[in-house]
């Protein structure tokens, strides 16, 4: 009788328990895109650094992978979660939308084992496209996506003028990553689990109906380092007539500047 109660509760439990992991994961996915982006942008090769956070000042939205892996050596399954957030005009971010990537074949270096990777989307079309349930790089020939890897820095006049640039680090350090066909798609899932409500990508990213206070430091961490340098204080000039007063030679020694005086008439 004891065994059948334990396993009655075991049996009652477990629909809590699932849906307790399934808000956490989330969550442990944002902590960790969180700590992804204080890395990438700090840490490294101050030039690679100072170009990533370049790029992020001018991005609309990004997309952080915190950990992008491959199952096999050369081939295999590879893959990650990842989470988009977008950026009104106001320099404020949105929540996270959640999304998976995946590929059969992502270009990772040899030797390489799991990555980094944030994706800076440039602009509007970019970022409408990623709002559909499924994304495929390089299968939309109106949008073109650059990776930066190895040698990062000065590096960004390639990437100019591309829609989506990818900035991937392992092992602490900027490396190559091919996106070619790879997937990137809505967690419809996770997204209702994390905001307690049924919420698409377009209602978190674009119209920002979604609030967590989770995610509040990964927000504040695109603010901090994707924030404008503030432009140094205008020189002040001084008019033309101080600007003359102030180069004119100093009056003689001994010599007190006034009017003459007058010429005695004679008698």
């Amino acid at each position: 009788m004891t065994c059948r109660r334990a396993l009655l509760g075991l049996l009652l439990a477990m629909p809590v328990m699932a849906a307790a992991q399934e808000r956490g994961e989330p969550q442990a996915l944002v902590d960790r895109a969180t700590l992804a982006v204080q890395e990438m942008l700090t840490v490294g090769d101050p030039p690679a650094v100072e170009d990533a956070r370049r790029l992020l000042r001018r991005a609309r939205a990004v997309v952080v992978c915190p950990q992008v892996f491959r199952a096999g050596f050369i081939l295999g399954g590879q893959g990650g979660g990842c989470v988009l957030l977008g950026r009104d005009a106001a320099g404020s971010w949105s929540a996270p939308a959640f999304y998976g990537l995946s590929s059969a074949s992502l270009g990772f270096q040899i030797g390489v084992q799991d990555m980094q990777v944030m994706m800076l989307v440039m602009n509007e079309p970019a970022l409408v496209a990623l709002m559909d349930s499924q994304f495929q790089f390089g299968a939309d020939a109106s949008l073109s996506v650059a990776t930066i890897g190895a040698g990062i820095a000065g590096a960004t006049t390639s990437a100019a003028g591309a829609d989506i640039v990818a900035v991937a680090r392992a092992r602490g350090l900027f490396a190559g990553i091919a996106l070619e066909g790879s997937l990137l798609s809505a967690r419809s899932g996770w997204n209702q689990a994390y905001y307690g409500q049924d919420l698409g990508p377009r209602q978190i990213v674009l119209a920002m109906q979604a609030n967590n206070p989770g995610a509040d430091p990964l927000r504040g961490a695109l603010m901090r380092h994707g924030a404008a340098v503030p432009a140094p204080p205008p020189v002040v000039q001084a008019a033309p007539a101080q600007a003359a007063a102030a180069h004119a030679p100093p009056p003689a020694a001994g010599v007190q500047p006034g009017p003459l005086p007058p010429v005695a008439r004679p008698r």
